[in-house]
């Protein structure tokens, strides 16, 4: 197989995926807004160079639907695609994942070979962005009740679309990927509280509280209304059993919550 394309090169899955696929040695071309191969969804005169050389493609969709179709459209040279995806996501309403949802039908119509990577939230959600700062505050407060959620790591998903990428016999399949077991948000910041030594609360919302909490911190509303449909989702259940698509690919299970909390309360993360 020829180059790699690797979208999202320095997300959270992205740059782990580049590393892992770099260590067996395999043509990475690791491509973002940011990356010595610029890619930009907004421009497709970036698109023509990213693509050029390309046989596989790990395709990360931005929020907007709108480019994802043609980009797929241009990608004629690539035999294989794998889409990093959200779990449950035929249940979301058009308030979350449209993106993702465009992604999925593009590279079911492409003719190319696809795979579907569907993630439950990842660990690295707690201590890289989204809740990182509000845990260093001393309190999380969302709204998800009792409802477990099986956080899977980011490793996991990069070593899962490493084997995908570079490994025959998934073309047409979509793996569920998740942690080991399920816990509630307040159980894992209590986790996360003993291994940084310190106290933080996990703090209960209703969903309009939610919403309102979100608009004083001045995130824009089609990220609110984003936020609030994931949390719907996870409400509702659909994603809080343990998935075995991790095992299923690497033949091994995922990293348990508490190992990857040890690992990262080391660094002084939520200190």
């Amino acid at each position: 197989m020829n180059e790699i394309l690797i979208l999202g090169a320095t997300g959270k899955t992205g740059r782990r995926l580049v590393r892992h696929l770099r260590a067996t040695g395999e043509r990475v071309r690791p491509a973002s807004r940011s990356s010595e191969v610029r890619f930009d969804w907004s421009e497709p005169a970036t698109w023509e160079d990213t693509l050029r050389g390309a046989e596989a493609v790990y395709l990360v969709a931005p929020d907007d639907p709108a480019p994802v179709g043609d980009f797929v459209k241009r990608a004629t040279d690539v035999r294989r695609f794998v889409v990093l995806s959200g779990r449950s996501l035929d249940l979301v309403g058009e308030d979350f994942g449209q993106g993702m949802a465009a992604a999925e039908r593009a590279v079911r119509d492409s003719g190319a070979e696809w795979t579907i990577l569907r993630a439950n939230n990842f660990n690295q959600n707690f201590d890289e962005d989204l809740w990182h700062a509000p845990l260093r505050a001393g309190r999380l407060a969302l709204p998800i009740g009792d409802v477990p959620e099986p956080f899977v790591d980011a490793d996991d998903v990069a070593a899962v679309a490493a084997a995908v990428l570079t490994g025959d016999g998934h073309a047409g399949r979509t793996y569920d990927l998740s942690g080991p077991r399920g816990l509630t948000f307040g159980a894992a910041v209590e986790v996360i509280a003993r291994a940084a030594g310190r106290s933080i609360e996990y703090a209960e919302l209703t969903p309009e509280d939610y919403r309102a909490e979100l608009h004083a911190q001045g995130y824009p509303v089609a990220a609110v209304d984003a936020l609030d449909a994931l949390f719907a989702l996870h409400r509702a259940g659909h994603t809080a059993e343990p998935a075995d698509g991790v095992h299923r690919v690497l033949g091994r299970p995922p990293l348990a919550f508490e190992d990857y909390v040890n690992r990262v309360a080391a660094t002084g993360a939520w200190a």
